[in-house]
Formats: C-alpha cells, sequence, structure tokens
C-alpha cells in the first residue's frame, strides 16, 4: 500500500522493527512472504513503515519460534490469538502436541548421547583402519540401541513437519 507524503516518517523501518525484536530484516521479509506478518505500508519511495502492532505480532512469532513452534503452529496460534473471546482449548492442544513432540526429541537425544559416549569410550585412539566410532558407524549392528538413530535427525527437522 502506498502512503502520502505526509506519512512517510511514520513507523518504523525493517530494520529498527528487526532490531528491536532480536533478528535479521531477512526474517521479518520471510515472515512476510509466508503470511505470518502482514505486507507493511509503504512510502512513495518503497520504503517500508511498520507501527507498534508489526513490533508485537513480530515478538510473538519470534518467542513462539524460539519455543521451537513450527511456522505452520505459529500461524494458527496468531489466529488464535486475533479471536480473544475464543476458548483457549485450541491452543492448549497445540502446545501440548509440542511438549510431547519435545519430550520425544529428548528421549531420542539422550539415547544418542549415551550411544555416542559409548562408541567414544570404546575408541582406543589408534588408527583409522581400527577405530571403533568408525566400525559402529559402518555397521549398524553394533549399536546398543536402536532409539539412538534419528536422533540426531530430529534437531534437522522441525515440529509439525
Amino acid at each position: 500500500m502506498l502512503e502520502t507524503n505526509a506519512a512517510i516518517g511514520i513507523g518504523i523501518g525493517i530494520g529498527e522493527l528487526a532490531r528491536r525484536v532480536g533478528c535479521k530484516p531477512e526474517t521479518v521479509r520471510y515472515y512476510e512472504r509466508v503470511g505470518l506478518m502482514s505486507g507493511a505500508m509503504r512510502t512513495e519511495g518503497g520504503q517500508r513503515r511498520y507501527g507498534e502492532e508489526a513490533v508485537r505480532r513480530l515478538t510473538f512469532i519470534r518467542h513462539a519460534r524460539d519455543f521451537g513452534f513450527s511456522v505452520a503452529a505459529v500461524r494458527e496460534l496468531l489466529t488464535m490469538s486475533d479471536r480473544p473471546d475464543m476458548s483457549c482449548h485450541e491452543v492448549d492442544v497445540i502446545a501440548k502436541h509440542h511438549l510431547e513432540e519435545v519430550e520425544t526429541r529428548l528421549q531420542r537425544l539422550e539415547a544418542l548421547r549415551d550411544e555416542l559416549r559409548r562408541m567414544v569410550g570404546q575408541c582406543a585412539g589408534g588408527k583409522v583402519e581400527s577405530c571403533r566410532i568408525i566400525e559402529v558407524l559402518s555397521d549398524h549392528q553394533l549399536c546398543n540401541s536402536e532409539q539412538a538413530h534419528g536422533g540426531a535427525g530430529d534437531l534437522r527437522q522441525g515440529p509439525y513437519r
């Protein structure tokens, strides 16, 4: 949306918005592209201008993402937060589901940690040809825990895949 010359000085730019919330301008643009942030007002020169509502919304998004909520979950939470009179039951459902996923990942990461400790502990520090770590990584049968597999994969993938 283009604003008149009188509105050019109103609001803050994308850099200031990002600084206030602790992210990069590219992150703000990404959240606009995926629909979490509405498009900003623009000056006649095309510069984005944001108000305090954008600061609040971006703060919510960043905090939810810091908690590990996926973009899809944040979108749902934002939709619900825009309807303050509705029951928070659905918010609770999303948060409980996310908590279950976090607890599952923690269990898998603990098993992964234990398996890595065992591998490292069995390494004699000799040559690669007799390295226990290389042996275990090369042969799935040498692992003690099936649960450890995929633990690191959980770190690469976000919740609500």
